[in-house]
């Protein structure tokens, strides 16, 4: 038995919505550092210089307490390549979930908050110094190292031998070539079982009719090209129909059972 989802109208904090924030894309190796860093300690400094006339360069300076996060060297100053969102509408959201306090008297509540536009998109450029040199041809042997590697035995390595074939695959073989091989009955049988399937429903495709049937697809396609019509075009398009002398829908009784009100 599962669930079923149930979809809870919350409210929109939009007290935010006129702020301006920013999106900055920042390297794999900053971001694995700010995701080790406890969060009482600063990341690092952001630098904005304005000169008139010219646009203005913004600068990051990773802390020294990030740096020491890891075992690898990695540069400590990077620009920001600064461009302008005009074109498109994106926003910041925070969904905040308060956690089990029995103290309070009313609990509360999910908080779903737009935290501002985002008008700038930065990119976090690091400085092609030694640092970064070293950090790049570090990360090249690395990823050319091969994830599999032939190893000398010195003794026998007692291990499951491999089997020819797995136990699930024999099993739909076996499934499949039975279902393969089933028995063919008599023409008129099929027949019958086909005008039975037609009394429910006027269009049907080839796997519904084997499933109903439980004849071969070869052999149920010769009968049904007899007694039935495969339609090309849409909206009924890959599916077989009754040829006009072999429909009998019951319009008389369907309009039997359900009379027109009247008035």
């Amino acid at each position: 038995m599962t669930t079923p989802n149930i979809h809870v109208d919350r409210d929109l904090d939009l007290s935010n919505s006129g702020r301006g924030v920013w999106l900055v894309k920042v390297p794999k190796y900053i971001s694995n550092r700010w995701e080790k860093a406890p969060g009482n300690i600063e990341v690092g400094k952001l630098k904005i210089s304005k000169v008139s006339g010219q646009k203005a360069q913004v600068s990051l300076s990773l802390s020294e307490s990030v740096l020491c996060l890891g075992e690898e060297s990695i540069p400590k100053e990077h620009r920001l390549d600064v461009s302008m969102v005009t074109r498109q509408t994106m926003g910041v959201f925070s969904h905040y979930t308060p956690g089990p306090n029995p103290d309070d008297i009313v609990p509360e509540s999910e908080k779903l908050c737009l935290e501002g536009k985002i008008v700038q998109k930065l990119e976090c450029r690091p400085y092609a110094d030694n640092c970064y040199m070293k950090l790049k041809l570090e990360s090249i042997r690395k990823a050319s190292q091969p994830t599999r590697q032939m190893k000398k035995l010195d003794g026998i390595v007692q291990n499951f031998k491999p089997v020819s074939d797995h136990k699930h695959n024999i099993e739909y073989e076996e499934r499949k070539k039975a279902e393969g091989k089933k028995a063919r009955d008599d023409k008129e049988v099929v027949l019958e079982m086909i005008f039975a399937a037609f009394e429910k429903h006027q269009y049907y495709n080839i796997k519904d009719l084997v499933t109903k049937t439980r004849q071969p697809v070869v052999y149920l396609k010769e009968i049904l090209k007899e007694v039935c019509n495969y339609n090309l075009k849409n909206p009924h398009k890959n599916m077989w129909e009754l040829k006009p002398e072999y429909r009998h829908y019951k319009d008389s009784e369907a309009s039997t059972s359900n009379p027109e009100p009247q008035t």
